[in-house]
């Protein structure tokens, strides 16, 4: 079960089916001891106190007996039913005790042509020596005491002149929960209630806190910036939301420590490349200072220098303000086939030198993009630049854009080395250089790529770089169709 709601979701239920289950089975076994056994225990004894009242006072002691003994059992109301049909206290009989009377007339009615149990004794067996009627007492015997008729839903005592009164111990007005308000039911109820949400309670508790707690820990460890910590061990069974929380923030940790190193890196190599061009100057300063030099030269590389360092602190300073998807640049729709053309003429007069041919194939003609334009310029110049760099003389170097699903690409196929798996991905890093030399001639600042990669983000798209199965090396970039007009 992946989800955490469905875990409390289940949880809760099976707590109150238990809950429930349980109240009914407890309800069912209370009352069946509590009101049906005791039910059949008391009704005789009831009848005979009344019985000894009626003897011992007549109507006048049964009638004060009832009077004193209303309430002689807790849970029902005792009524005597006289001959005449009514309470002989006069009250007002419940519904409930109206239904049961009618009963008890309508079953006197049916059982009017049975043999009379009383003073008569038992009837005498039918002519011919034929066994008894079933039901009927046998001669043997012993007689039922003449006082009482046979109990059936009421008991019934006679009277010493013969009058029948009915006993009828009849259940009060129904309480609104039940047999829930009989006092052992509701406690005992209760009581299961409390274990089982108890039990539910702590093992939720104890399932979703531990992780949180941890979360929580490593949340104060970054803070303090220990970029170590980790916190989805012992969580690598579980799929729920807070086993992928935990899993999130390790990437995030994860991240942040990539991007410290980073960032650690990116100062080291921002220092080499500015102190390099600082140290030649110092060189020409002092070289300029001796009289066997000739200034102008010296002077003329100093503005070199000064030129390249300028140059590399704007694209510094360009990958900083693209840095990630929220960049804030200018917006315009512009024609993408005609930056395409500028790149690619600019293009092909550099590698005019190096006899390389380029070929811009694909389906950008009346494309339109709502972007920067000059910053989607810059990083298609710098992808097919570094092309033309890298490919033997008489190479071709092909541009193709084509139309994708998820938008457009723009693909720049070349005829070079390649570059090793390894460092596919980094090549996209400010200031990397595939070659282990950091000499400029092998390649440019390092920069070039990592600013198309961020100009591509900030578009909402991205660069990708891989080896050519037949040799040389592709760089595709992905425009979404969201900046497609």
């Amino acid at each position: 079960m992946r989800s955490l709601f469905l875990r409390v979701f289940v949880l809760f239920w099976i707590a109150m089916a238990l809950i429930v289950i349980g109240s009914v089975a407890i309800t069912l076994a209370l009352t069946a001891r509590e009101f049906d056994n005791a039910e059949a225990g008391r009704r005789p004894s009831v009848a005979m106190l009344a019985y000894e009242a009626l003897e011992s006072g007549g109507n006048a002691g049964l009638k004060d007996w009832l009077r004193h003994n209303e309430h002689l059992v807790p849970d029902r109301e005792l009524y005597v039913i006289g001959p005449d049909g009514h309470d002989i206290l006069g009250r007002q009989l419940s519904s409930v005790a109206m239904r049961r009377l009618e009963f008890i007339e309508r079953e006197a009615l049916a059982n009017r042509e049975m043999p009379r149990i009383g003073r008569a004794g038992p009837p005498a067996p039918p002519p011919g020596g034929a066994p008894p009627p079933e039901g009927a007492p046998s001669p043997g015997d012993p007689a039922p005491d003449e006082h009482f008729h046979p109990p059936r839903i009421a008991a019934q005592i006679i009277g010493p002149d013969g009058s029948a009164y009915t006993v009828m111990l009849v259940p009060r007005r129904a309480n609104i929960f039940g047999a829930l308000g009989v006092p052992p039911i509701a406690l005992t109820i209760l009581g299961m209630a409390l274990l089982v949400s108890a039990l539910a309670s702590w093992w939720l508790a104890r399932h979703l806190s531990a992780p949180i707690r941890r979360i929580q820990a490593g949340a104060r460890a970054l803070a303090t910036e220990d970029l170590r910590v980790r916190v989805s061990a012992g969580l690598e069974g579980r799929q729920d939301e807070v086993a992928v929380l935990a899993r999130d923030f390790d990437a995030m940790a994860d991240r942040l420590r990539a991007n410290r190193s980073a960032l650690t890196q990116l100062l080291r190599d921002i220092s080499h490349e500015l102190r390099s061009p600082l140290a030649r100057m110092r060189v020409a300063l002092g070289l300029a200072r001796q009289p066997s030099t000739d200034p102008q030269r010296q002077l003329d590389r100093m503005e070199r220098e000064i030129e390249r360092l300028d140059g590399l602190i704007s694209q510094v300073l360009k990958l900083a303000r693209l840095h990630g998807r929220d960049a804030q640049f200018e917006r315009e729709t512009f024609e993408l086939d005609e930056v395409l053309e500028e790149v690619v003429h600019d293009a092909r007069f550099e590698g005019a030198v190096k006899d390389c041919r380029i070929e811009l194939t694909g389906e950008a003609r009346g494309t339109k993009v709502q972007g920067n334009r000059e910053l989607l310029r810059s990083a298609i110049e710098n992808v097919l630049r570094n092309a033309v760099r890298y490919s033997p003389h008489g190479a071709t170097v092909e541009v193709t854009v084509k139309r994708t699903p998820a938008g457009l690409s723009i693909v720049v196929d070349d005829q070079g080395p390649g570059v090793p798996a390894a460092d596919l991905e980094r090549i996209f890093e400010p200031f990397y250089r595939v070659a282990e030399s950091r000499d400029r001639d092998s390649g440019g600042e390092g920069i070039g790529l990592a600013i198309t990669s961020q100009v591509l983000k900030a578009h909402g798209g991205a660069a990708h770089a891989v080896n050519r199965p037949g040799g040389g090396f592709e760089v595709e970039l992905a425009l979404p169709a969201a900046v497609l007009a």
